[in-house]
């Protein structure tokens, strides 16, 4: 098989002609890297949204089929994917049948060849006895960061197997992909894409969005009811709007929502205000959906509202502006709204991003590059971070507290971003409790007339301080309950020290005069 494989990237060296560079970069990389490994080494490979992996799984098939006696499995989770790789192959000249449910036998002469299906209809077929997998010499996993294909992994046991993705995270801890495959290569990046011309450089427009009525579901990211509550409120609706007035009027408009209800509130919404807008989401019926994606290819001002429908799967390039009118924890899922604005066009050379989930502060600018080969290899890291900063942005200061202090203006203090500055900046972390005790002091003096009022704001502040502590121990790493319980005490004494000795200082050096 080596041999082969030799061989293969021999011949790949040979550019094809609809191959970008980096695209070749990255065929004459896989095909390197299958001869070098043996078939129990699964290989993932990395590539942003917009830069062409199903074009270069393609190109791999191809030249596996035609090179080896060996058939060619390519496994996808959606049908508009199976439509979509099986149209790619057929354009390369790949004869390749697509097992879905219509599907009850195979011929004889199709046993060697290409397929294309998803994850179930193809364990089912399997089972059924309809395919010999021992004929099959290569299984390309596409989406690969979903879990369900893992299952199917030890049905080809004479076969290689490739997983592409453009973001190599899983949502679920319990099956870090690491665990599924055993080295990563990792593609272009989206900053190179962009700079390249190869990708459309993105606008992003950004709004402070107070997300602490959002809670997360048992799949990590923030649930549907809560997220619906939130975005079809009066403000979040009117915020919406202005923003699209503001940044993308008359332009194409994809908007992403994480709620049919809010959906179809947005959609009511645009249509009251004259806007030509349409909704989407996974319970359209087929026929329906179609006629509405037609609808929007053609409408160069149309607004789609959608849920859950066209993070994948769809590709229309003319989109000028994405909106996530929704917050997420799922990096992969951040990836793969913006890149429905990415593809770029003779005519689109940039595209606007709007923000309305604090998206951007969570995951970072979309284009700016992300070590990939570190999440890959730490998993679990990335995703203690995510989980912080959602916790973080869940924290806010009840309005009966704020109004104990009407003298401040600003009550919050961000622990963990505080605490990584001062890493960056060489700085001893423990300085963050320190520029934390002082804005508390502040805030119980500015508020008070006498010492004995500014302590028994410090007993008002108990919960924030308790919540202050909890985000620098997580800031260290795995710390005890008795040392927190310690840096709780400590915080409240050093506290009420500064507060009880520039108080003192203040009315010595200010004396109240007598009075008469």
């Amino acid at each position: 098989m080596k041999t082969i494989f030799n061989t293969i990237q021999s011949e790949s060296k040979k550019t094809a002609s609809d191959l970008y560079p980096y695209q070749q970069r990255d065929l004459d990389a896989l095909f390197d890297k299958l001869s070098q490994i043996t078939k129990d080494k699964r290989v993932l490979h990395q590539l942003p949204t917009g830069g062409g992996k199903t074009r270069i799984f393609s190109e791999i098939a191809k030249r596996f089929i035609s090179h080896y006696n060996k058939g060619v499995v390519v496994l996808t989770h959606r049908t508009e994917l199976c439509a979509q790789t099986s149209a790619t192959l057929k354009k390369l000249g790949v004869p390749n049948k697509v097992i879905n449910s219509k599907v009850k036998q195979l011929k004889s002469k199709e046993c060697c060849t290409c397929f294309v299906a998803m994850v179930e209809t193809l364990r089912n077929r399997i089972k059924d006895g309809l395919m010999n997998t021992n004929d099959i010499g290569l299984v390309i996993i596409d989406e690969a960061h979903h879990n369900s294909f893992q299952k199917l992994f030890g049905k080809f046991p004479n076969a290689y197997i490739i997983g592409v993705t453009a973001t190599p995270f899983s949502s679920n801890a319990d099956t870090p992909m690491y665990k599924n495959y055993h080295e990563l290569l990792v593609g272009e990046s989206i900053e190179n894409l962009i700079a390249q011309g190869y990708l459309a450089k993105p606008t992003n427009w950004r709004y402070d969005v107070e997300l602490a009525s959002l809670k997360t579901g048992i799949n990590g990211d923030f649930t549907i009811s809560t997220s619906d509550a939130l975005y079809s409120s009066p403000a979040m609706m009117e915020l919406l709007l202005h923003a699209y007035e503001e940044h993308s009027k008359n332009k194409k408009t994809l908007i992403f929502n994480n709620g049919i209800f809010t959906s179809k509130n947005v959609c009511q919404m645009f249509s009251d205000a004259g806007y030509a807008v349409k909704h989407l989401d996974n319970h359209t019926p087929p026929a329906e959906r179609a006629e509405i994606l037609r609808w929007f290819k053609k409408t160069s001002n149309a607004i789609l509202t959608s849920v859950s429908i066209l993070t994948t799967g769809f590709d229309e390039p003319s989109v000028r502006t994405v909106i996530l009118n929704r917050a997420t924890t799922s990096v992969t899922l951040y990836h793969q709204m913006i890149g429905r604005g990415s593809r770029r066009l003779p005519n689109k050379k940039t595209f606007t991003i709007i923000d309305l989930g604090n998206n951007t502060d969570r995951f970072g600018e979309w284009h700016k590059p992300m070590d990939w080969q570190l999440i890959f290899e730490r998993p679990e890291a990335f995703a203690e971070s995510l989980h912080a900063q959602s916790t973080a942005e869940q924290h806010a200061i009840p309005a009966d507290l704020k109004a104990k202090f009407p003298n401040t203006l600003s009550m919050s203090f961000d622990i963990q971003g505080a605490y990584q500055q001062a890493i960056d900046s060489n700085q001893k972390g423990k300085i963050v409790l320190r520029d934390a005790i002082r804005q508390h002091a502040v805030m119980c003096m500015e508020n008070s007339e006498s010492i004995s009022e500014a302590l028994q704001l410090v007993d008002e502040l108990q919960k924030e301080i308790e919540w202050r502590v909890k985000q620098y121990g997580k800031c260290l790493g795995k710390v005890t309950k008795n040392y927190t319980d310690w840096l709780k005490e400590d915080y409240n004494s050093k506290l009420k020290t500064i507060i009880t000795k520039v108080m003192q200082r203040k009315q010595r050096e200010n004396p109240m005069p007598l009075s008469a």
